[in-house]
């Protein structure tokens, strides 16, 4: 994962930081950047947000349009993410055909919203087989400074909560003068979230920065929700040919559970 952005002098000065858990911003390894959320951040979208972790800013849309349900599930909605990557938001991302981060950064988000089943997709059917809503969650960084996953996942999950479902006119097609007031059918209580841990020699922290997030070797995103009181991992990948040892995976699971709530609780007045 190491990047030529970041000077081979830099990584070792943060590997030797780390060892004695020091940051230069002044965290400990497993300790999260300040959050803060602005909702409402576009009058065209049924639901967004725009989250900041740190120096980390990212804005998620959600939209909603009609079409035809996929072949295996006729009766539910359907559900896609995408994300924009422009260079005003980082030196590592270029104009032209999507790269590899432009990819991998939706299915994630995608693939923490899935697999926790917050959307009740089948109340977004209009007529089985033929008509359904399908839910656009679009996500837009304004500045990496790092971490982009987490903060699209929050801002994700934050727009979601605050969407609406738009009306209909008497033919059956959005009536975009009409208010809508009926939220969005999500699971009450079920507040996905993605934790990424990052390896750099020894060391595992969460929430780099942009220098932290290129010196690290290699990267592992669980993505979480609230079961029955504990939270549960629904889906899980791993970036970088460095392994995990045993040690470093267990000291995750020690650590997700307490960060879970801690991101929850920062979280809790948006949800």
């Amino acid at each position: 994962m190491s990047s030529m952005i970041t000077s081979r002098l830099t990584i070792e000065t943060l590997r030797k930081m780390f060892a004695e858990n020091k940051r230069f911003d002044g965290r400990k390894l497993l300790e999260h950047r300040d959050i803060s959320v602005e909702l409402d951040i576009s009058n065209k979208a049924e639901g967004s947000a725009r989250i900041r972790m740190g120096n980390t800013e990212v804005i998620v849309g959600v939209k909603l349009g009609m079409g035809e349900p996929y072949p295996d599930s006729a009766n539910k909605g359907n559900l896609t993410v995408s994300a924009d990557l422009l260079p005003m938001a980082s030196p590592r991302f270029e104009q032209g055909p999507p790269k590899y981060p432009a990819v991998e950064l939706p299915r994630l988000v995608d693939r923490a919203i899935r697999e926790s089943h917050i959307i009740d997709l089948e109340k977004l059917c209009i007529k089985e087989g033929e008509k359904v809503w399908t839910v656009f969650i679009d996500i837009y960084p304004i500045n990496d400074d790092g971490n982009l996953i987490d903060a699209s996942t929050l801002g994700a999950l934050i727009a979601l909560k605050n969407a609406v479902l738009p009306e209909l006119d008497k033919d059956g097609k959005i009536d975009h003068e009409k208010k809508a007031t009926k939220k969005l059918p999500l699971h009450k209580d079920v507040n996905p979230i993605s934790i990424t841990f990052y390896k750099l020699g020894d060391s595992i922290l969460v929430d780099p920065t942009r220098e932290e997030e290129e010196a690290c070797e290699t990267r592992i995103t669980f993505g979480l929700s609230m079961v029955k009181n504990e939270p549960m991992i629904h889906s899980c990948q791993k970036n970088g040919e460095v392994p995990l040892s045993k040690a470093e995976l267990d000291l995750m699971m020690d650590a997700i559970s307490k960060k879970f709530d801690e991101l929850s609780e920062k979280l809790k007045k948006f949800l």
